[in-house]
């Protein structure tokens, strides 16, 4: 099985482009917390699908195989991946790939991927620009503003209540504490 050093190195390789692969540290970060809550034993899974997830994400690949080329591309570098990677790695593009999210892991991937994003556009418009001084009311204001990161896919996120049984603030607060406990890696 690929090891976390070895995905670090790879993600670092397969995406050139420093805002994704922020996102991917920022995601990795969101679900190892999100492990924790929920299968505490399976936290490095949860972490290399959240950190390698978007690694296909680039011009060549379609985006109805986002997510799926991603563990074709694991595979042909010549690493295992669990397969239980694999589907949450696929199921984060539903929308555009029809994988469905199934397990626990799955949904937490679907769920918080565009909160990442809205948890770093939160902090770039205040004036220190610093994550540590973000707080959970601060992003649900702009949560429910619409047209504040107007691409977050906030119908996406919502699907927290429902898929994993977080109600919605309970859930940015855990991405929130966990991107916090990374701000220098994010350069936040």
């Amino acid at each position: 099985m690929i090891t976390s050093d070895e995905a670090h190195k790879l993600m670092e390789e397969l995406v050139p482009e420093i805002n994704i692969r922020k996102h991917l540290l920022a995601t990795e970060a969101v679900m190892r917390a999100l492990a924790q809550k929920f299968e505490p034993k399976k936290e490095e899974e949860y972490a290399l699908a959240g950190l390698l997830h978007d690694g296909d994400y680039n011009e060549k690949t379609p985006i109805e195989k986002q997510g799926i080329e991603v563990a074709k591309i694991i595979k042909d570098k010549g690493y295992e991946i669990n397969p239980a990677i694999e589907q949450a790695m696929a199921g984060h593009n539903w929308d555009n790939n029809h994988v469905e999210p199934k397990t626990k892991m799955d949904w937490s991937l679907f769920c918080c991927d565009s909160l990442t994003g809205l948890i770093v556009a939160t902090t770039l418009v205040r004036p220190e620009k610093k994550l540590a001084l973000v707080e959970v009311k601060s992003v649900m204001k702009k949560f429910k503003d619409k047209s504040f990161a107007a691409g977050t896919r906030r119908e996406e996120i919502a699907m927290c209540q429902e898929k994993l049984g977080i109600p919605l603030e309970e859930f940015v607060a855990i991405a929130l504490k966990a991107m916090q406990g990374i701000a220098k890696e994010l350069g936040l």
